[in-house]
């Protein structure tokens, strides 16, 4: 009759801690996760909550010694000030309008060269596309020069088309983008969309685009809240003060000898309440855009 000896049974009990030690470890893990993901988020919270609070304080609270969190009194007069020290509506008026415009030429273009890249077979199309790429290696210090003297040239300056006109030639990220999005979409589709008689234009408005809204709207998100934000174009190719835009307009409430922090951060959160806004509206489109865009190469 076979014996169970003393050296068999000893790994046997040495696996049980280790087991029981994975299985705690499984079980903390995720806590773990959620406590440092809470942490980073916080870290970014905290600007945002600063500049909030400093929006409410009056002058002589703003440096005071220990800082003081909630403010107190709250000068809510601070918003209304904000507004009436700059021309406000004038600057928010011309920076939507280079958004809007911005935005629309970025997606239409874009949407057609991706699809062309994706979904055409053409003679050095992956050539193209590689060299597309490779422009998003150039960083924008390098193209300034260049482009300044090519829009001053055609007596754009000091108008919005150096803003928007460049944004209808497509973006090499955002075609990159949608490139793998079309990628995803079965070519079937498109082959029942010829039998049934349907041309390329077609195929691409109304079989193509209706399956991408993600990741149209992922583009259209990230362009607009790009130009929302945009300084350095503004500073560079605005030069009249009627067309200046919200980011350039911020810069108005310092001075040689004084600065308004009050009112610079009450305008700074009127001015980053919108972004918020929309991105905790079109947050689930813009993750499943992200995603899915990256599945196929």
């Amino acid at each position: 009759m076979a014996t169970i000896t003393g050296a068999a049974v000893r790994p046997a009990a040495a696996a049980v801690p280790r087991s029981r030690a994975r299985s705690l470890w499984l079980g903390v893990r995720p806590l773990a996760v959620q406590a440092l993901l809470v942490l980073a988020g916080l870290s970014f919270l905290v600007p945002f909550l600063w500049m909030l609070s400093t929006s409410l304080k009056d002058d002589q609270h703003i440096f005071v010694y220990p800082p003081q969190w909630i403010p107190d009194p709250m000068a809510f007069d601070n918003y209304v000030r904000a507004v009436r020290y700059i021309p406000f509506a004038l600057y928010l008026a011309n920076t939507l309008t280079i958004a809007i415009v911005a935005t629309a030429g970025t997606v239409a273009s874009c949407a057609l060269v991706a699809y062309s890249l994706a979904r055409l077979r053409w003679p050095g199309r992956d050539a193209l596309f590689m060299l597309t790429l490779a422009t998003m290696m150039l960083p924008f210090a390098v193209t300034l020069v260049p482009l300044f003297v090519v829009f001053k040239n055609l007596g754009w300056i000091n108008t919005f088309l150096p803003l928007t006109v460049p944004h209808y030639f497509g973006s090499a990220f955002f075609i990159f983008l949608l490139r793998q999005f079309f990628l995803t979409i079965p070519g079937d589709l498109s082959d029942a969309a010829r039998i049934d008689g349907a041309d390329e234009f077609a195929i691409f408005w109304r079989v193509i685009l209706p399956l991408t809204k993600p990741a149209l709207a992922t583009v259209g998100l990230l362009e607009f809240l790009g130009r929302y934000r945009d300084f350095m174009g503004p500073l560079i190719y605005l030069t009249d003060a009627t067309k200046y835009t919200l980011s350039i307009g911020l810069t108005q409430y310092s001075s040689q000898h004084n600065t308004e922090w009050a009112l610079l951060m009450a305008a700074s959160v009127i001015m980053t309440a919108p972004i918020i806004l929309l991105f905790f509206l079109t947050q689930k489109t813009f993750v499943e855009g992200i995603t899915l865009g990256g599945v196929k190469g």
